[in-house]
């Protein structure tokens, strides 16, 4: 079978029986160590910018999926996801699934929009001529020449994703390696095990659920709370209105203080039933107080900021602009509260008492202040009382829910 752009492998006869070209550089020969040690650094560095590119890519998907309704499910989903990962290794690095493939979806994107550019031309000429003079011969001509480089267009797409989607596979065409591939009699076969496994490992109806049910179970800690303090905006503070809201925000003190940890067990253990079980996150409380109280004020601090966001409605063509700015501010905290919940983890014995009682009367400022900002928050949102719904530190990563 031919596989386009796979880098032959020698047996190991052969480089046994070739000492030489098996070891990557030679003892005597100073130039071509010198080289090798040139190539590994600029791999290195090439790694490092296709990471730094997938993670650019990543964010700004997350963004974009996060105003579109059902798919801000997968957004929400990703970034439980992130944060089990940190939990379940402890370790920061390893809260960035999918930046590889991102980076590759990003080269995609980037290289079908530059070799579509040709296409997209000539099309705006053809729909010009069109006005000008409707059908003349030049208009013809112009839609003939449309049609031809828009369907060279499709195939160099199509070309380019079957041998990996990387920005030189679009630039170079590589015309004798296509009709090599056209000749192959598995080419059908090839083309949908390259789709089927494209989409299995982004794991979108994985992602998708893990965030619809998450979404579902912090709404419903937020329901009575939030519910509350609706229902007060609506009444007079001489009417009762002072009381109601003062109740509201007194409920919602405990529910912003333990629904991120639930939130991170729900997604480790993938289980609904785990975003309604207090009394675990208290025993993990007790056994990594500080880490607790670092990730929940970053939690509440990095949300903050995002509420100004919020004043006004953007125009509906940039809408994710602001959305990406949750992304950027949002993630950080997923992956502090996921590191926070995994040091629980590995933590066998509970701290001293001291720690844990100056761990837990310093939340009782964060979580405070957090609430009274929320609460004023809806004389300053577009959506007014509604937005105290828009809990974007803990449900879908955008500003709108009305999206």
């Amino acid at each position: 079978m031919f596989q386009p752009d796979q880098a032959r492998q020698e047996s190991p006869e052969s480089s046994a029986a070739n000492p030489q070209e098996s070891a990557p550089f030679r003892t005597d020969a100073p130039p071509t160590r010198d080289g090798g040690r040139l190539r590994r650094t600029f791999d290195q560095i090439t790694r490092r910018l296709d990471w730094a590119f997938g993670l650019l890519c990543l964010v700004a998907g997350l963004a974009i999926f996060s105003v579109v309704p059902l798919l801000n499910f997968i957004s929400l989903g990703y970034l439980l996801h992130v944060s089990a990962q940190v939990a379940r290794s402890g370790r920061i690095r390893d809260g960035f699934p999918g930046v590889r493939r991102a980076s590759r979806i990003g080269s995609f994107v980037v290289g079908a929009l530059l070799i579509s550019i040709p296409a997209r031309i000539l099309s705006d000429l053809w729909k010009d001529a069109e006005i000008v003079a409707p059908g003349s011969t030049g208009a013809a001509l112009w839609r003939i020449a449309t049609f031809l480089v828009t369907t060279i267009t499709l195939l160099q797409i199509l070309w380019a994703s079957l041998r990996g989607g990387r920005l030189h596979h679009f630039l170079w065409p590589a015309p004798l390696r296509f009709v090599e591939w056209l000749k192959s009699p598995d080419k059908v076969s090839s083309l949908r095990d390259k789709i089927s496994a494209g989409a299995a490992g982004l794991r979108v109806p994985f992602l998708f659920w893990l965030g619809a049910r998450a979404f579902a179970g912090t709404f419903l800690w937020l329901l009575v709370p939030v519910g509350i303090l609706i229902a007060a905006a609506q009444k007079a503070p001489e009417s009762g209105g002072a009381l109601l809201s003062l109740l509201g925000g007194l409920l919602l003190m405990p529910v912003v203080l333990y629904l991120p940890f639930l939130q991170v067990r729900f997604a480790l253990e993938d289980r609904f039933r785990a975003l309604f079980e207090i009394g675990s996150i208290r025993q993990h409380f007790n056994r990594a107080p500080l880490a607790f109280w670092c990730a929940l004020l970053a939690t509440l601090l990095f949300a903050l900021p995002l509420y100004l966001l919020k004043i006004e409605l953007p125009p509906r063509g940039i809408v994710w602009l602001p959305s990406l700015v949750f992304v950027l501010f949002i993630f950080p905290a997923r992956l502090l509260t996921g590191w926070a919940f995994g040091r629980a983890l590995r933590q066998p014995t509970p701290r001293h008492g001291l720690i844990r009682w100056a761990s837990r009367l310093g939340l009782v400022p964060v979580v405070l202040v957090y609430v009274v900002i929320v609460y004023l928050s809806q004389y300053l949102s577009w959506n007014g009382t509604l937005g105290l719904l828009e809990q974007h530190a803990f449900l879908v990563p955008a500003p709108w829910a009305s999206l």
